[in-house]
């Protein structure tokens, strides 16, 4: 099996690294007077490549003509993981190159404009041709890629895409795996290969959530970057806007509009400072309130001498500060009443499903969440979309979950490391939603190769964005890690009662607050309990309570809340159960049809624990405490 080479051969020191937000801006699609689009979603024609080399499609150059041309196709929705959609197990279980083509129509019209092809995540590597011409690559899935495509048209007449998208794990990818060939014949056929993966969840492939053609004016609004700040009864909104195209912008127009359509601010150049006078501040959710949330506006108005192009960016006003003991949104202490999701509906995989979307966010607030992690990639930009209009504030994590190799930790994953988050930061960096960057979940972090390669990655990020704390999730203690001392927040995963001394609930809070209270010391920093959980079928029952039985989920939950209790107004600013709803993994004699932590089934229906939580939250409210009078703490280097 083969997969095209990604960097290869590519060195680079681990220490002072420095990449920047390489190329070009990011921006999500939204038409405008300026700007059209059309949605290229919906069946396409689809065929794994089924050769025990995995590359046929490439030998025969599969992108030269209709798919249906070189062999049989199904239809396959997109977006969509193509692994739910059939009865086929071994498509279920696919690893390699799958193809997808379709046709689409583009207008004369659109000739005399730029038309972008824009994918919002395809897993995990990706070629694409339009009309059987090379357009793009991108390693890596969770994060769009988009290119302009003039040059490949045909205006006025039918045009197709191919794309062939690989879902390979290699020690390199993000997250990382490896491939084993099974070489004993008397057990094994003749080119037999098991794909290992590092993360406890499936290996989901296709294209996942939105394609899009859209189209700009010549000259455009190629990149907005916008940091807010507080000042006396205003808020201070920074903004630069980078232009693309030709012949080049002549003039710029930016404003700051409010809910009522109002300009509250604005600025004739490409960069500077609007205030806006007596701000609504973009607060998170609480039962209490329910109105937090406020958006503006950033509208830009960039003239060109072939016309102006018009783009709407929402944005909140907002500040997020770190002290040793607490996190500050607009100055005022939080307290992340949260949960660890996924994203992954029961038919679609990862596919993107509106309708799920909207269940699980008016699931968060039935819970009295405020709060929640993208465990362990980034989420469709439709649910970031959510949590910033819903107040729902964010940990936003990238892909990299199972580093734990001696390889994973090389230069080249730590490049493709660096580009992840680079995309990341470029694509989030102006939702207010989003409070902290997480590079990783659980790495060996305990290794001495570790030191370096987080240094560099969370240096990487803080450079990118000094406006938000940067962290990673470990599962460490605090005399083996080697990283904690790398980041703004610790997020610890714990599992006492579960993964170690499983049944037995009464040591919880004595082994817990033992670890908290030394990692406390040690750090002096705030800390966040990003996973706790017990797995639960539903409908199990014991009495006394067992392992695997609802009783236990609520017994366990309960022990971890009495430590938090104790721990809150000290240095503990958040706790997230393990899981929001259950998943799926891969098969192993662990997970009965998936991961079964969930609060709520994979169906979303609730487990008792989603009522314990419930309660508690909902009592809680959101947590808050008298300003502290310790200054802020300086972004650490």
């Amino acid at each position: 099996m083969s997969r095209r080479p990604i960097m290869a051969g590519v060195a680079v020191c681990f220490m002072g690294v420095v990449l920047g937000v390489a190329g070009k801006g990011m921006l999500y699609p939204r038409e405008s007077e300026s700007r059209n689009m059309k949605n290229l979603d919906g069946m396409w024609n689809f065929r794994a490549d089924a050769s025990p080399s995995r590359n046929q499609g490439f030998d025969q150059q599969w992108y030269k003509s209709p798919l249906s041309q070189t062999g049989p196709v199904i239809p396959m929705p997109v977006p969509s993981s193509f692994n739910d959609i059939t009865q086929e197990k071994a498509l279920r279980d696919y690893v390699g190159w799958v193809w997808y083509d379709r046709e689409f129509f583009v207008s004369t019209d659109w000739r005399k404009h730029r038309v972008v092809l824009r994918f919002d995540s395809a897993h995990y590597y990706s070629v694409v041709w339009v009309n059987s011409q090379e357009v793009m690559q991108h390693d890596g899935g969770h994060l769009p890629f988009e290119e302009d495509i003039n040059s490949f048209l045909t205006f006025g007449s039918s045009n197709r895409v191919t794309i062939a998208v690989n879902n390979t794990l290699t020690p390199h990818t993000l997250p990382p795996g490896s491939v084993t060939y099974k070489t004993d014949t008397t057990r094994y056929p003749a080119g037999y290969f098991v794909q290992n993966v590092q993360m406890d969840f499936f290996n989901y492939g296709g294209i996942h959530r939105h394609v899009r053609l859209y189209t700009t004016p010549n000259t455009y609004v190629d990149d907005i970057t916008i940091t807010t700040d507080i000042a006396v009864s205003k808020g201070v909104v920074n903004f630069n806007v980078d232009s693309g195209g030709s012949p080049g912008a002549t003039s710029v127009k930016v404003e700051v509009v409010d809910k009522a359509g109002n300009v509250v601010g604005s600025a004739d150049r490409m960069s500077g400072v609007i205030t806006v006078t007596n701000p609504h501040l973009w607060y998170p959710y609480t039962m209490t309130t329910d109105t937090p949330a406020y958006l503006y506006v950033l509208k830009v108005s960039l003239v060109s001498s072939t016309g102006t192009d018009i783009y709407r960016l929402p944005f909140g006003i907002r500040t997020v500060h770190v002290t040793d003991s607490q996190i500050l949104i607009n100055n005022k202490p939080f307290y992340c009443q949260g949960v660890a999701k996924h994203e992954d509906s029961d038919i679609r995989g990862k596919g993107l499903d509106y309708a799920l979307i909207a269940k699980d966010f008016n699931l968060l607030k039935w819970l009295g969440v405020n709060c929640f992690r993208t465990s362990h990639y980034p989420y469709a930009e439709e649910i970031m979309d959510q949590a910033d209009q819903q107040g729902i504030m964010v940990i936003d994590e990238s892909p990299g979950v199972g580093i734990d190799e001696d390889e994973n930790f090389s230069n080249i994953s730590l490049l493709h490391h660096m580009e992840v988050m680079s995309e990341l930061v470029k694509r989030d960096k102006n939702r207010p939603s989003v409070f902290m960057w997480s590079v990783a979940n659980e790495p060996r972090s305990d290794k001495a190769i570790s030191e370096a390669y987080f240094r560099s990655v969370i240096g990487h990020t803080r450079s990118l964005d000094h406006t938000r704390p940067v962290t990673f999730v470990s599962d460490q203690t605090h005399t083996s890690d080697k990283a904690l001392q790398f980041v703004d927040v610790i997020c610890y995963n714990r599992y006492d009662g579960w993964y170690s001394d499983l049944g037995h609930t009464e040591l919880i809070q004595l082994q817990l607050g033992t670890d908290l209270d030394a990692t406390r010391v040690k750090y002096r920093k705030p800390i966040i309990i990003t996973e706790y959980g017990a797995d639960t079928i539903p409908g199990l029952h014991g009495d006394p309570s067992v392992s695997f039985t609802e009783e236990y989920q609520v017994e366990f939950l309960e022990e971890y809340h009495k430590l938090f209790d104790a721990k809150i107004g000290k240095y503990l600013v958040g706790e997230m159960v393990w899981n929001f709803a259950d998943f799926m993994t891969v098969q192993g004699l662990q997970r009965v049809v998936g991961n079964k932590k969930g609060l709520l089934t994979r169906q979303r229906q609730p487990k008792p624990a989603a009522f314990t939580l419930r309660s508690r939250y909902l009592a809680m409210g959101n947590i808050t405490s008298p300003t502290p009078s310790v200054p802020v703490l300086p972004v650490i280097g």
